[in-house]
């Protein structure tokens, strides 16, 4: 695929050198369509390859991230508002758990629950990264993080499909 794209951006700059070199020698009568630039530039803004997450034989999708340079793994939620992670969790990713300020009531898949807000440098998944991502700490109860939509809903798209979660950076 990269191949491809860069024959046709080869290409598509050839043609446009030609067609500049006919105008150079006669500019009245030959025209270099804006739209012809517009090609090539759109041949490079290429948007980066899509990551996937494969379901699980429990049938939820299970994200393997990178976040902040550690390894986290995710329950992929996306009814969840922010990406929440455990006291474990957040301790391995360097916060400093006892000074955090758990001032939000949350709902959990176990009842209410207090959370701290953080913000995480990075979450990368499969190459699909997102920086600057706010997050939750949560005091007690959560069994395992959360990839909520403060990491997905940040994506250009994702979409689920039977038998993989599509990541689009």
């Amino acid at each position: 695929m990269i191949r491809f794209v860069a024959i046709a951006a080869i290409g598509a700059l050839s043609a446009v050198g030609a067609a500049r070199a006919v105008v150079s020698l006669d500019p009245d009568r030959y025209a270099v369509p804006a739209r012809a630039e517009q090609a090539v530039a759109t041949i490079a803004a290429e948007p980066p390859a899509n990551a996937q997450v494969r379901k699980s034989a429990d049938g939820h999708y299970w994200a393997e991230a990178n976040v902040n340079g550690k390894a986290v793994r995710f329950l992929v939620d996306t009814g969840a508002t922010a990406v929440s992670l455990t006291l474990e969790d957040a301790r391995r990713l360097g916060v400093d758990t006892s000074s955090l300020d758990y001032r939000y009531d949350v709902i959990t898949a176990d009842g209410k629950a207090r959370a701290a807000t953080v913000k995480l440098a990075s979450i990368s998944i499969a190459g699909a990264r997102i920086d600057n991502v706010d997050a939750l700490v949560i005091e007690k109860g959560l069994t395992a993080s959360l990839l909520g939509m403060s990491y997905l809903g940040r994506l250009r798209a994702f979409e689920a499909t039977q038998t993989a979660l599509i990541l689009k950076p």
